[in-house]
């Protein structure tokens, strides 16, 4: 059985932003197709993550004390580790991803937890884990050199030792005479295939 973290970065809630209408539908096909997982929904906006403040760092220092790894942040990061598939559920906003996902990266960046030094340097320990990143966007950056947030996050958890990555994108859904609808679709159908397999 593998336990799966459906991460969601978008204020927009369900029916209304066409990233979510993909990656819910994503797991729930995922879940016709693998019953047998769990799947842990997580949804940044109603946990109100948030920045990290002085007295944040100084917790970063405590990951084995046990009051603080269920009372604070570390919570996150160690939710993060223990999952085995991870579905990122961001829409592209000016360039980027949502800063609460930002936010939540540096909550489960913790030394010890997520990743670790070496005499070679950092060294993510989350390996043989997979993701996939669920992105809406207005126009069409897939291989635009400007577009940050697909690249930051597979950068971040590639940094985390998760190398399986995958991206679903759903593009131009805000060109002029669009039809949204038929994308959406598409990206649904996409979604489909990607869930028998992830």
């Amino acid at each position: 059985m593998s336990k799966v973290l459906y991460i969601k970065a978008n204020i927009k809630p369900e029916g209304v932003s066409r990233t979510f209408q993909v990656s819910d539908h994503f797991i729930e096909e995922y879940k016709k197709q693998h019953p047998e997982d769990e799947v842990v929904e997580l949804d940044l906006y109603k946990e109100k993550i948030d920045f990290l403040r002085p007295e944040d760092l100084e917790t970063m220092g405590c990951i084995k004390d046990e009051t603080k790894k269920n009372t604070t942040f570390l919570k996150y990061a160690f939710q993060f580790a223990e999952a085995d598939k991870y579905v990122i559920a961001a829409p592209m906003w000016n360039l980027g991803s949502p800063a609460i996902l930002k936010a939540y990266f540096d909550y489960i960046s913790i030394t010890g937890i997520t990743f670790h030094y070496t005499a070679e340097g950092p060294k993510g320990l989350l390996q043989n884990k997979k993701a996939v990143h669920i992105v809406a966007r207005g126009g069409e950056y897939g291989n635009a050199p400007y577009e940050m947030g697909d690249r930051y996050v597979k950068t971040i958890l590639g940094f985390l030792g998760v190398s399986d990555i995958q991206t679903l994108a759903i593009e131009n859904l805000d060109i002029i005479g669009a039809d949204v609808e038929a994308k959406v679709k598409e990206g649904k159908e996409k979604a489909d295939l990607i869930a028998k397999e992830f």
